[in-house]
């Protein structure tokens, strides 16, 4: 909205949430918000019961780090099987006993702990007992009948000729036999993995009788961080990321495997200072994840830290550091060289003129040349990963960013960065991504030009890319958006990109937009419509298949439309940031007059979160915190005399529309599933109402600011009581709609939590924030009635 001062009218009619205010004056429940809430009296006024709430308060309560105390020591495998599946006439079906799965008795451990998954997953999913069969040759398997063969095309003779490289799997069924055959070793583990999907997708051990489909791996690798934090991959969770096709983590980020910390702790420099605050890393946890990652065939990638100085002190210290490295982990498969912790001399040179740009390309590029001369020398099949994040992602900065891929030796894997950059109109305005999202499919104009230069010089290309969260909504564990997501696997494919950074920022959690995705990340799947049919109909039952459809069309729309990117306090902890009404006594201890400067990188008057999370206005009143946020958070190109707030407010209200019909469809499906399906049905609805959540409060953030700058200036009485008013409409909101997130908090652990940070918000800190929200409304602002000028 503009700085006029609108009428009561104006207002009411002109903006979304001053319909939800227009609805609380009128003694009904705000049109902006869930309507199918909890009943309740929040600041005096009374909402109505909801049917949906009451299924969210059944949920069990769950306090914070449960979900990671789950992911740590639950069984992988749970009940699939629905007593009701009838086979159908082009079908086969396992047996509940009688059948067995066979395997070369010299079979290495990803084979064989495959296989004792499968035999788990038969028994806990299904009810069936396979007995496992070691055999010391398997040159007559095809005569096996009753079985489930598995093994390597070299095991398999006459089989898999027709895979071409690693984790390809060829499957094949009859009535009497499914053989699984992989390439090598993790392709079978994976075609084995492929096999219990598709009886998932069924819900039921059956499988078409003709079956006979041969799956080439599009990506080299697929790496990913652990959502559960820094250092954090239990087993459970390395199953679970296998059985989604990741055979690639990162670990330990922004630290040396072997511990090392030499620019750490010797160096000024920014970077420095950054890596300095990092956890000290510990060998023996390095060399602990290597050997549990191996049994799930997943290879392990980390970081290198060093400032390079261009002198020959310096690159002694690091070639020293990297055959230190190698042959202290010979079993580490790449390294990332991230401009974060891998850099040359200073930080500041990466905002220079483009000749100083180009010469710390050169430089840079120089040290990537150093690590990938010490690694392969060693192993030459090391992968060396220069990603080089920070440097300027708009579209007019191709030639710096080609500049880089050029300067790059030849057996480097260049990592760019997919979306960020990429350019969008708003309205009249042209934009660019600010940093990781969703809302664009991608990849960037620079990344086009990046990746068709590193392939004419014959390198493979790996991506950093988000596949199924972003820092677009990070706090919320998936985005159920499964449309777009899929236009941006399709875009991976056409580009012709090898290997993937996925969801870094997020790191990994089982969901079913993972599980979509593994799908699209080898030749011959199923196609979209029938990968989210059997979706839906297993998530919330067959008979509401088409409403599920429709809110998850609803929902990918909805993405499409929101204009803050990245990781900003309104997609991120907007549910969690107050609405300040008057500067608030600090919470904790402040220096502005110590020697000792700041406050630990958390704002004093809101300090659960990091400072970069909190909305805070400026009580001076001097500045539109608001405009400067929408300008900032959208990444819009427009002269300072533009106001981009009220463009950057309508975005998220036709965000917010998609979000309100899609819940539509999905709650009823939620309501109308079957008994044994409804507590993962509506947590599914908590996770897409909880991000609705997020786009309204950062509406209503950013309008209570704009309208608190409005009171400041307010010259007569009447003009100060209409702003007054509005005021308490969206705090009245605000209120109710915190009390939804806490209720949503308090039954589903993973809301709120960013790996970087920790919880972003917590139960506690949404409790906190409804106490500042009454005192301003019961309170303060009843006071600042008192104190207007006549």
């Amino acid at each position: 909205m503009s700085t006029k001062n609108y009428s009561r009218r104006d207002f009411i009619g002109k903006t979304s949430a001053g319909l939800a205010g227009a609805a609380t004056a009128a003694g009904m429940a705000p049109a902006f918000l869930n309507t199918e809430s909890v009943a309740g009296n929040y600041a005096g006024f009374n909402f109505p019961a909801s049917p949906f709430a009451a299924e969210v308060e059944k949920l069990p309560v769950e306090k914070i780090y449960d979900y990671h105390k789950h992911l740590t020591e639950s069984p992988v495998h749970i009940w699939r099987r629905d007593k009701n599946a009838v086979q159908e006439k082009n079908e086969m079906s396992v047996p509940d006993n009688g059948w067995k799965i066979t395997m070369h008795a010299d079979s290495g451990i990803i084979v064989k702990n495959a296989v004792e998954d499968f035999r788990d997953y038969m028994d806990k999913s299904h009810g069936i007992k396979v007995e496992t069969e070691p055999l010391e040759t398997m040159k007559n398997w095809k005569k096996l009948k009753q079985r489930i063969v598995i093994g390597t095309r070299d095991q398999l003779p006459g089989c898999g000729e027709k895979l071409k490289g690693q984790k390809d799997y060829e499957i094949k069924v009859t009535p009497k036999q499914i053989v699984i055959c992989g390439y090598d070793e993790r392709g079978a583990m994976f075609g084995l993995y492929n096999l219990e999907s598709r009886m998932n997708l069924r819900e039921a051990p059956f499988l078409p009788k003709d079956l006979n489909v041969v799956r080439h791996s599009l990506f080299d690798t697929r790496m990913v961080l652990s959502w559960m934090g820094w250092m954090e991959f239990p087993d459970r969770l390395l199953s679970h990321l296998a059985h989604d096709g990741f055979d690639g983590i990162y670990v330990g980020v922004y630290t040396n495997p072997n511990g090392d910390r030499t620019i750490a702790d010797n160096s000024t420099d920014f970077y420095a200072r950054l890596m300095y605050r990092v956890r000290h890393q510990d060998p023996k946890r390095v060399r602990d994840v290597i050997d549990r990652a191996a049994k799930y065939g997943i290879k392990v990638y980390t970081p290198i830290i060093w400032q390079y100085m261009g002198t020959p002190e310096s690159e002694t210290g690091l070639r020293n550091l990297v055959k230190d490295i190698v042959t202290t982990f010979p079993d580490i498969k790449g390294y990332v060289l991230l401009t974060e912790g891998f850099w040359y001399k200073e930080w500041r040179h990466r905002g220079a003129d483009k000749e100083a740009m180009k010469e710390w390309a050169r430089n840079w590029c120089a040290a990537v040349k150093i690590v990938e001369d010490e690694c392969h020398k060693i192993d030459p099949s090391i992968d060396i990963l220069p990603w080089e994040y920070n440097i300027n992602n708009r579209p007019q900065n191709v030639d710096i960013k080609e500049y880089f891929i050029e300067q790059l030796p030849d057996q480097v894997v260049p990592m760019p960065t997919w979306e960020n950059g990429k350019s969008f109109e708003l309205d009249d305005m042209k934009g660019h991504l600010t940093d990781y999202s969703l809302n664009q499919i991608g990849p960037a104009e620079v990344t086009i030009a990046q990746i068709s230069l590193a392939k004419s010089r014959g390198m493979r290309v790996f991506t950093k890319v988000d596949t199924f969260a972003s820092w677009q909504f990070g706090t919320v564990p998936y985005l159920p958006c499964p449309y777009q997501w899929y236009e941006r696997y399709n875009a991976l494919e056409k580009y012709g990109v090898n290997g993937t950074m996925e969801s870094w920022s997020s790191g990994y959690k089982p969901n079913f937009i993972s599980e979509l995705r593994a799908w699209t990340c080898w030749t011959n799947g199923l196609s979209r419509d029938e990968l989210l049919n059997a979706l839906a109909s297993r998530i919330f039952g067959s008979e509401n298949k088409e409403l599920v459809l429709k809110a998850w069309d609803h929902f990918s729309q909805a993405i499409r439309f929101v204009p803050d990117t990245g990781a900003s306090m309104g997609t991120n902890n907007a549910v969690g940031n107050p609405l300040f009404f008057s500067e608030p006594e600090v919470r904790t201890a402040t220096f502005n007059y110590s020697w000792s400067a700041g406050n630990s990188g958390v704002n004093p008057y809101w300090p659960f979160t990091v400072s970069r999370m909190v909305f805070y206005p400026d009580f001076t009143n001097r500045s539109n915190k608001a405009e400067s946020y929408a300008r900032g958070r959208s990444g819009v190109h427009a002269p300072p005399d533009r106001k981009i707030l009220p463009v950057f407010l309508k975005y998220l209200g036709l965000a917010n529309e998609q979000m309100e019909e899609g819940l539509k469809y999905y709650r009823k499906a939620a309501e109308n599933s079957p008994e044994k399906k409804r507590t993962g049905a509506v947590k599914e609805v908590v996770v897409a109402e909880q991000m609705q959540r997020m786009m309204q409060s950062n509406f209503a953030i950013l309008q209570f600011e704009d309208l608190r700058i409005q009171l400041s200036k307010a010259k007569d009485n009447l003009t100060f009581d209409q702003i007054l008013d509005k005021l308490e409409m969206i705090m009245r909101e605000e209120i109710y709609r915190t009390e939804l997130s806490l209720l949503a908090a308090t039954r589903d652990s993973r809301l709120g939590f960013q790996f970087e940070q920790d919880y972003v918000y917590t139960p506690y800190s949404l409790k906190e924030k409804l106490g500042v929200l009454r005192e301003a409304l019961n309170t303060e602002m009843p006071r600042a009635r008192k104190r207007k000028s006549v």
